[in-house]
């Protein structure tokens, strides 16, 4: 596999010899294309790690039943928890109850609604969204020479990247070099390519008219992609980009579908979510917000991402 390339900060979170710990690792789900790598990378690393023990846990997309299982965690005296937070607004409760316990938090992936006012103990590791629908709209924005129209599919909108990088969209829009794009629709999918698939059949059976698709992540630009084909469309006459860059997406990329998504190093994130829960749990410092550069990625650079087989 091709090496992950990884933000200075993270690196300096790698811990050479664990102590023995035990971390309680909450996922907002398990049926998400993204998130499994997130997880597969917690525990893939923790494997290396002498003495240190992954209990993960699955909240199906429940904002109670994380909670359940955080406090869970709590009760059966784990070292420290990780959580990649259902609702990234139910966080604060989330934080008190860890804190009132002694007991380190991480957050990793989605950002809390409180991430500039977490208690002592905790943390948030992930990649600044502001990046990742920048680099995605600039670059669909270069691809249309700045001209033209485009249709949005968001994420969960509980979902603070979701909201983020919507807003990069509209803020990439606002810039003299882009003023040129028009949203004509902008609706949720879910983060699902089921839902992208449905959103995008309901837009052409409108006789709706655009030149690009910019999601808000690589599943539902796969979605678009299947309806856009399922409906004769030419992929040569419209644009589309994601954010992820899983493989499904490189797949597509490299079948001529998908224009441009965003590398977000899942696997970088659940590593450096892994080190800090452990330095927190000895007692060491680490910084309130540790970021994992985004990367954009197009056809020209696709093979730096691609696995190797």
């Amino acid at each position: 596999m091709k090496k992950f390339l990884m933000g200075v900060a993270v690196s300096a979170l790698m811990v050479g010899s664990a102590s023995a710990a035990n971390i309680g690792v909450s996922m907002a789900k398990f049926d998400d294309n993204f998130l499994t790598v997130l997880r597969n990378g917690m525990q893939d690393y923790a494997k290396t790690l002498d003495g240190v023990t992954l209990q993960v846990e699955d909240a199906q997309n429940d904002v109670a039943k994380q909670q359940s299982q955080i406090q869970n965690f709590i009760a059966s005296k784990v070292d420290a928890i990780i959580v990649n937070a259902v609702d990234t607004d139910a966080t604060a409760a989330m934080s008190k109850i860890a804190a009132d316990a002694g007991i380190p938090l991480v957050y990793v992936n989605r950002e809390p609604a409180n991430v500039d006012s977490l208690p002592e103990k905790q943390a948030f590791v992930a990649s600044n969204e502001v990046e990742s629908g920048t680099l995605e709209t600039k670059e669909v924005c270069r691809l249309l020479k700045g001209k033209g129209k485009i249709v949005v599919m968001m994420g969960e909108l509980s979902n603070q990247a979701a909201r983020q990088r919507t807003k990069d969209v509209h803020d990439v829009i606002a810039t003299d070099e882009c003023k040129g794009l028009e949203i004509v629709e902008e609706q949720t999918a879910n983060w699902s390519r089921t839902e992208g698939s449905d959103l995008m059949t309901n837009w052409l059976s409108a006789g709706l008219e655009f030149d690009a698709v910019v999601s808000n992540n690589d599943e539902m630009a796969i979605g678009a992609i299947q309806a856009l084909k399922a409906a004769g469309r030419s992929m040569d006459s419209v644009v589309v980009g994601g954010v992820d860059a899983t493989q499904d997406a490189l797949a597509a990329m490299a079948a001529g579908d998908l224009d441009v998504t965003v590398f977000q190093n899942a696997a970088g994130q659940g590593k450096g979510a892994v080190d800090a829960a452990l330095k927190l749990s000895k007692g060491e410092k680490v910084e309130t917000k540790v970021y994992v550069p985004f990367e954009l990625v197009t056809p020209e650079n696709l093979s730096k991402y691609q696995k190797s087989n």
